[in-house]
């Protein structure tokens, strides 16, 4: 069954993640360092205490959206938090979308005040005096002369401020799905989901504890990033590091070198990316680095299996989402089984069901379903899609998985990137994975292709590391490197190299746009 943490009727998440830290004696501990500087407990409290005060000073009411479009630094948290303790809703959206990608969600959420990094101001610029219900743009950084940036509006604000009474049920945040199907969809969270994923997978899988340093190469605005860099290390009063920048194999290794960081949660093609790249070893990274997590996709077999002889650590992959909020079922330290998602994450249910709704047997695929305390309620203003992903306790992944009979469940593709060839279903992922297990392979996407009679076999999209050259001796050599390995009618038909596979900014290949 679900487990369910006891919260007082009268609860607001900034007070476990924020204010309780000063009265328990952690205000001059590190909460935070950025790319300009670090943060105490007690000046992140002030802060997020003038950052409430001047979302009130906007005009903000409870319950009201503020659209949060900030790079990773310290400005991020402030006005997370200081929205959340005035009762009104911050909804941080991805840093690399689009200006009509910002109109829909300016719309949709109806915000009535963005805060936006500077360096994403000119995609916003174009949208906003067109906005229906925008009254209020906050900017963090450089801005023009006429303009007073967010750092000088903070300073005339109180650091003291009144905690809005809301419960455990009133809706806490927002994030926007990636919408790699159609238009993002504004999910939504209560204040009581985000303790529950910190107590069950950030306590009692992960092992987080209060002397760690934290590093995420995934931002704050994906739901793993957010739980990674923030909420994780604030609940038990770690420390986290924030990056601006693109998570780039180099930046990542220096962070970890220079902040000594003791987590680190990465995504599989940057794990492959500091694989690929011969000028990093282990001595490039931390000497502290005691946990790696990997989400966002499913980390195959051979990468995870040459990070930890190369690192000395083993990577925990996991599979969460941006309805739960965060993973909620993974490999355990010391237990993991590469080429496993691991199992269910403790106070969580999983149900693996056909096309019939009724629960397959051990070694059979079906799609994943999820039931925990992490849940979002719904799909804001989108009741078609709630009610197809929220069945009672219920949440559809979409993620077609197997379980064994030892309870360890292993990813078989997305529900809709799966192949049927001759008749039976073939994993995508267990194809690439075979591909990426050959020396001369980066990365690797499989989708559907249909033949001259139209029947449908895999096509692999290939991203050679930088010292091979495609040539067409290359594709026999990798067909028959995936035959040796796997049933005959599973191996790739056509290869066809690129240069790069098409990704979200979380990580995700997406094959939709190979099948196009």
């Amino acid at each position: 069954m679900p487990r369910f943490l006891e919260l007082p009727r009268r609860y607001n998440a900034a007070t476990h993640f924020i204010d309780r830290h000063i009265a328990e004696g952690r205000g001059a501990k590190t909460a935070f360092i950025d790319d300009k500087g670090s943060c105490t407990y007690a000046e992140l409290a002030a802060r997020v205490n003038r950052a409430g005060n001047l979302l009130k000073a906007q005009g903000v009411k409870p319950e009201q959206r503020v659209l949060l479009a900030m790079l990773d630094s310290i400005d991020f948290p402030a006005m997370f938090w200081g929205a959340m303790k005035i009762g009104a809703v911050p909804v941080p959206v991805n840093t690399l979308l689009t200006t009509p990608d910002y109109d829909f969600m300016l719309r949709d959420s109806r915000a009535v005040v963005l805060c936006v990094s500077d360096a994403l101001m000119e995609r916003f610029r174009p949208i906003i005096s067109g906005q229906p219900y925008l009254e209020k743009v906050l900017i963090s950084g450089q801005v023009p002369p006429t303009v007073t940036p967010l750092v000088k509006l903070l300073e005339e604000q109180s650091d003291q401020l009144e905690t809005a009474a809301t419960t455990p049920d009133d809706i806490g945040f927002w994030l926007y799905s990636s919408g790699s199907t159609g238009s993002p969809k504004g999910t939504m969270h209560l204040h009581s989901d985000i303790v529950h994923t910190c107590v069950l997978y950030a306590e009692e899988v992960l092992g987080i504890r209060e002397s760690d340093v934290v590093f995420s190469a995934a931002k704050l605005f994906f739901a793993y990033g957010m739980g990674n860099a923030m909420t994780f290390p604030l609940h038990v009063g770690a420390t986290g590091v924030l990056m601006a920048e693109r998570p780039t194999p180099n930046a990542v290794m220096k962070r970890l070198k220079d902040h000594q960081a003791t987590i680190f949660y990465g995504v599989p093609t940057l794990y492959a990316g500091i694989l690929a790249d011969q000028g990093i070893t282990k001595d490039s990274g931390s000497a502290m680095l005691r946990r790696c997590v990997s989400a966002g996709e499913a980390l195959p077999e051979d990468i995870g299996k040459r990070w930890e002889k190369t690192f000395g650590v083993e990577i925990l992959d996991g599979i969460g989402s941006t309805e739960m909020l965060h993973i909620f079922l993974s490999n355990r330290p010391g237990e993991v089984r590469y080429g496993s998602t691991g199992m269910a994450v403790p106070g969580y249910d999983l149900r693996v069901v056909g096309e019939d709704g009724k629960e397959v047997a051990a070694g059979e695929i079906g799609e994943l379903l999820v039931s925990g305390p992490s849940c979002a309620v719904a799909y804001w203003n989108n009741r078609t899609k709630s009610l197809a992903t929220f069945h009672g306790p219920w949440t559809r992944t979409g993620d077609k998985y197997v379980c064994d009979k030892d309870g360890y469940y292993t990813y078989a593709g997305r529900s809709d990137d799966m192949l049927k060839v001759s008749g039976i279903w073939v994993s995508p992922f267990e194809v690439e994975s075979a591909l990426l297990a050959h020396p001369k392979v980066l990365e690797a996407a499989v989708v559907a292709h249909a033949d001259t009679d139209e029947l449908v076999k895999p096509k692999a999209y290939v991203v050679l590391k930088a010292e091979f050259i495609a040539e067409e001796s290359l594709i026999g050599e990798l067909q028959m490197f995936v035959k040796d390995r796997l049933a005959p009618y599973k191996y790739p038909r056509w290869i066809e190299f690129v240069a790069e596979l098409p990704k979200t900014a979380t990580g995700k290949i997406q094959r939709f746009k190979l099948r196009a």
